[in-house]
């Protein structure tokens, strides 16, 4: 009969056995997936608190008043361009179930940019910087929130109702804006036009107090409806047959959602100015962050995400950079960047 091997004990030299998972401390624990929704919340929460309070009280100089409530006025206007972008671009590409899009694929920016414009076109730069700062933020907020208005009138009461058809136009009418403004650039004064390029990027150093609490009670209330609207958002997620076929009323929802959109990204781009891929990065990187893709974990990372890369991001180019450059064109770049490797990796679907 054959001979049976003996088999060999696992503590001989050259056959340590079956490996056994090492307890304790790994970077694969550091990771932000492991980390449960509420603890990841908690966390962010006390980074934008120490975020706050580096910007208001490092190299406090001077008049302590003053410098204090001009810092409280910029640093709330940071908040308020977190919480707007960053929910108007997660709604955004909720409903069209794709996560490269941004709600300036509509054409805000451009038309904002047109506005400008044509003021210091027809009116000159001077009435333009003397105009009442209210006046001048309610002509835009109106006229943004009126385009937006009448596309979606025109697009979702007609026979199609087609939201790509939607997103085709805004794509169309907003090439259609800037190629409009950059006629009226060239014909315009070049001193003129000096003083409109500073009007095309997002700025925090000029913030109205008065404008600040009105856009931040408007941003709070469009807030107030998106965390009611939470778990709607999840069976949106799940793609227009489904929605429907849970009951949910889709072409209502995703009009109400747009005109949502629109109010948040008119707010946010008549306070401060554009802010073209801020929610594209700050959206990204919280889906990067989150296992569970709950729109009740969603919605307050993203925002904390914002606050965290305006006040923070400011922080750095102040303290360490020196006024190098604006936080805006950082954020562009960047954001740039972040849209071209999700379009190269086949994000677009």
């Amino acid at each position: 009969m054959p001979k049976t091997l003996a088999p060999v004990p696992a503590s001989v030299p050259g056959n340590p056995g079956p490996r056994r998972p090492r307890a304790g401390f790994t970077l694969r624990s550091l990771s932000p997936k492991t980390i449960s929704p509420g603890t990841l919340i908690i966390v962010l929460a006390v980074v934008v608190l120490g975020c706050i309070a580096a910007f208001m009280t490092l190299e406090l100089r001077g008049n302590l008043s003053y410098a204090l409530t001009r810092r409280g006025i910029r640093v709330g206007a940071m908040l308020v361009v977190a919480v707007a972008v960053g929910l108007s671009t997660l709604m955004f590409q909720t409903v069209t179930a794709n996560r490269i899009l941004t709600p300036s694929i509509m054409g805000f920016d451009a038309l904002y940019i047109l506005i400008q414009t044509a003021l210091v076109f027809t009116l000159g730069s001077s009435t333009l910087l003397t105009a009442s700062p209210a006046l001048k933020f309610g002509v835009e907020v109106g006229l943004m929130i009126v385009f937006s208005a009448l596309l979606y009138r025109w697009l979702f009461t007609g026979g199609t109702g087609s939201l790509h058809l939607m997103l085709l136009v805004g794509i169309v009418i907003g090439t259609l804006f800037r190629g409009f403004s950059s006629l009226l650039q060239r014909l315009m004064e070049p001193s003129e036009y000096i003083v409109l390029q500073d009007l095309f990027f997002a700025s925090f150093n000029q913030v109205d107090s008065v404008l600040l609490g009105i856009s931040a009670a408007i941003v709070a209330l469009v807030a107030g409806v998106v965390w009611k609207l939470r778990k709607t958002f999840d069976v949106l997620a799940l793609g227009r047959d489904t929605a429907v076929n849970l009951g949910v009323d889709h072409r209502r929802i995703v009009t109400l959602v747009l005109v949502l959109c629109s109010i948040l990204v008119a707010i946010s781009t008549a306070l401060v100015g554009p802010v073209t891929f801020f929610g594209l990065l700050v959206v990204s990187l919280a889906y990067q962050m989150v296992r569970k893709f709950s729109h009740a974990a969603l919605i307050p990372i993203v925002c904390l995400l914002g606050a965290i890369t305006l006040i923070g991001g400011q922080l750095v180019l102040e303290r360490v950079f020196g006024f190098a450059t604006a936080l805006s064109v950082i954020i562009e770049f960047v954001g740039g960047l972040l849209f071209l490797y999700l379009l190269l990796k086949g994000s677009l679907k």
